[in-house]
């Protein structure tokens, strides 16, 4: 019975929970649906309330948003826009992160949140997982004389949130494991550890032994 109850459980709960993320993400795409007039709502016309139709709206209000500003139009209406928000305290801090965030993290060619590291946190001898947020060299990075990666150390089970460190690179170890694995195995709080099959060596030869090994023969 036991047996049972752990292989219905494996079945059930990863289906609940995967439907409970996505009905939130589509119940908050249904709020644009309140964009529209109240007699042209889906609601108002059809009768009944068809869910997800937020989707398609938010669909398409983002690809209609991205051909307006990719001209050279709109990008002078975006900055006229930014410049209007940026004599708002409070919202030209939270806008312009947010915007740099953005920029950083969908860039072709950049490196954020795209590596999975190995840091010795939060002391020496205590190893745990992080993402490299950055390689830039700054302000910070040239005062403390070393060449330091940015990094993200997230929670679990929630990855949300976290902890930005700066570590020496000569610290960092990076991992062949990908960014998706990386946030199961922080989730799962360590449970759900991804398969690694380590390079084979050139030849019959065998792995350098360990100091440890030696020393006890």
């Amino acid at each position: 019975m036991k047996r049972y109850l752990i292989a219905g459980l494996l079945v059930w709960v990863p289906l609940g929970v995967t439907v409970m993320v996505i009905k939130l993400l589509v119940g908050l795409m249904d709020r644009s649906l309140l964009l529209l007039p109240e007699s042209y709502r889906p609601d108002n016309l059809l009768g009944f309330h068809v869910p997800g139709l937020g989707v398609v709206l938010t669909t398409i209000i983002v690809l209609v948003t991205g051909m307006v500003v990719a001209n050279l139009f709109g990008r002078k209406l975006v900055k006229l826009w930014e410049s209007v928000l940026a004599q708002i305290p409070l919202v030209r801090t939270i806008y312009t992160g947010v915007k740099q965030i953005l920029e950083t993290v969908f860039s072709s060619n950049g490196q954020s949140f795209r590596k999975v590291l190995l840091v010795e946190y939060p002391r020496r001898g205590l190893w745990t997982l992080a993402f490299q947020s950055s390689t830039t060299s700054g302000e910070a990075q040239t005062k403390t004389g070393r060449a330091v990666v940015n990094v993200f150390i997230p929670t679990t089970p929630n990855p949300t949130s976290g902890f930005f460190i700066m570590v020496p690179s000569d610290d960092v170890v990076e991992l062949d494991m990908s960014v998706d694995d990386g946030l199961k195995m922080i989730i799962s709080a360590g449970v759900v550890v991804p398969e690694w099959r380590p390079a084979q060596l050139p030849g019959n030869a065998k792995p350098p032994a360990r100091p440890d090994a030696e020393n006890a023969a």
